[in-house]
């Protein structure tokens, strides 16, 4: 195998701990295509993936003979465009079947896959495909109305970018259509023994995952397949995960948990993984009875839509046994909600785009756990909490530092800016406050940017606004001080649900009704039509802060 030396600006990965981690079983010498051809040769006709169509009413599938075919003809068909060990392949596709032979090609002819939202459209997507030097960029015609493939085409002559090919629909004038490039030709044939020492090695980039940029351009996190190898391991490990896994995952594969937890530990435990390319709720709950779902995947609202779903349209989901979610602290409604509806426990899991997961509510943990905890970090992390103003102390609550196995090797381009954030003993600032669980684990409690204190007590910021969201006259809330200081008042900046207007009083109310603190009440109420975010659903508040201050 060919080991590719990293450009300058590709970070290398780290050696000093290497060892350990491969001693602990962390890190490995085999790859995530390892595990792919490893499933084709002892389970070839089970089903690996189920991808299902909402606007063609169709689910397509593969299992892993034709997943492993599909890889060689898809790896064959990035050689004929000339793709080479180390270029960037950007991937911009809702959740579709595509997305998978696509990230398996890439490893197999040693490119660097950059999974790009199809929201992210304008100057990001400009500044995603000219800091990475994409040479390729799969995407769709058309998404949400938005003409994708015909901007992306448009930006060619200013960027790199040699390629534009577009997944179903019509392919503009200059672009190639991907059905008639990747899927009709038998480049598996043709490129028979090309692909020999290619593929990428476990220890070399193969994967730019972008923050979510709530500041400015987002940060292309680099990744390689051990660093991710240790967190989807740690993943699979606390749930004691198997090869009759059947996981339906409401993330989009274009993000950690959808790319990691979803499709590589479904491939690397030989398991079945289904998704959907949009939102639709009863057809989440068809899916997982039509292929014995075991395991549920999605952040708060969604698993609270789905289980609405469930009650007004009863589906046999009575193989499932794990529902998980991330992305926002866990309610005591929501673990209540599923456990009735689907007989489920609800755990819950806390990491970072630079990790992958970190920390995960135990199966050994009472039910209601994880309304209280974002859990105990996986095997190969480790946690720990710092006074704010003091990193030499430690503290029951402050700030958040993180290391081990699961580190990313930098940012893009943008390495100082990643190595600014370690201690010299390699823990990382992870920018959150938190407090600790009394069981070795966390709770989550804000961005350390937005910290609010009252009477040395840091707001449980994130909490409050979990609680505020399941209020019935709200769509959406946050909470924000316009000021920035820690002596701020606290603004809920409310998104009405329908035409109804909630009244500071009842914001109020509905907190002190949940038990929260009363030094932790709002002081003001903000009517919006909107709350500013960024691709990944994260709330823009320095914007609601300039406008707070404005007003």
């Amino acid at each position: 195998m060919t080991t590719m030396v990293p450009p300058a600006h590709i970070p290398a990965p780290a050696t000093d701990r290497a060892a350990e981690y491969r001693s602990r079983g962390w890190w490995r010498d085999e790859t995530f295509l390892d595990d792919l051809r490893r499933q084709a040769r002892i389970r070839p006709r089970k089903l690996a993936v189920a991808g299902r169509r909402l606007g063609e009413a169709r689910t397509d599938t593969l299992d892993y003979a034709e997943l492993s075919l599909l890889t060689d003809r898809f790896a064959g068909a990035l050689l004929e465009l000339d793709v080479r060990r180390g270029d960037v392949v950007a991937v911009q596709l809702p959740n579709r079947w595509e997305m998978v032979p696509l990230m398996y090609a890439c490893m197999a002819v040693g490119a660097v896959i950059c999974p790009i939202a199809p929201e992210c459209q304008g100057e990001e997507l400009r500044h995603r495909l000219e800091l990475t030097e994409a040479r390729l960029c799969v995407t769709v015609a058309e998404y949400d109305g938005h003409p994708l493939a015909r901007d992306i085409a448009g930006l060619r002559s200013a960027l790199p970018l040699e390629h534009v090919v577009v997944v179903g629909g019509h392919a503009p004038e200059g672009t190639l259509d991907f059905h008639d490039h990747f899927v009709a030709v038998p480049w598996e044939d043709a490129h028979m023994g090309d692909l020999e020492g290619r593929a990428l090695g476990p220890d070399e980039p193969f994967v730019v995952l972008f923050t979510s940029g709530t500041t400015g351009f987002s940060k292309g996190v680099v990744h390689s397949q051990n660093t991710v190898h240790s967190g989807v391991r740690g993943y699979v490990d606390t749930f004691l995960l198997r090869d009759d896994l059947v996981a339906v995952v409401t993330t989009p594969l274009v993000h950690y948990s959808g790319f990691g937890q979803g499709v590589l530990a479904g491939v690397m435990l030989g398991g079945t993984i289904a998704f959907q390319d949009g939102r639709n709720h009863t057809s989440l709950l068809d899916l997982a009875e039509r292929y014995g779902a075991t395991l549920l995947y999605g952040p708060p609202p969604t698993l609270f839509g789905v289980a609405a779903a469930q009650r007004a349209d009863r589906h046999d989901v009575s193989r499932l046994r794990y529902t998980i979610t991330g992305a926002a602290p866990v309610l005591q409604e929501l673990v209540d909600e599923l456990r009735d509806t689907f007989d489920t426990a609800t755990y819950s899991v806390w990491g970072m785009s630079e990790f992958g997961p970190i920390t995960i509510s135990r199966l050994d943990y009472d039910q209601n756990w994880s309304a209280h905890s974002h859990g105990c970090p996986i095997d190969a992390m480790e946690i720990r909490i710092d006074l704010c103003d003091n990193p030499d102390k430690r503290a029951p609550v402050g700030r958040l530092r993180v290391r081990g196995a699961s580190q990313a090797l930098g940012y893009y381009r943008n390495q100082d800016a990643f190595d600014a954030e370690l201690t010299a003993d390699g823990w990382f600032d992870t920018g959150d406050v938190a407090r600790e669980d009394g069981r070795g684990g966390i709770r989550v409690l804000c961005r350390a940017k937005d910290a609010i204190l009252r009477d040395g007590i840091v707001v449980p910021m994130a909490e409050l606004e979990a609680i505020l969201s399941a209020h019935p006259k709200v769509a959406e809330a946050t909470l924000v001080g316009p000021t920035g200081r820690t002596d701020d008042s606290v603004v809920a900046v409310v998104v009405p649900r329908g035409g109804a207007r909630p009244t500071l009083r009842e914001i109020r109310e509905h907190l002190l009704d949940r038990g929260q603190d009363p030094r932790f009440l709002p002081d003001r109420l903000d009517l919006v039509e909107a709350l500013p975010k960024t691709l990944t659903g994260k709330v823009k508040k320095a914007e609601l802060r300039r406008r707070l201050a404005g007003v």
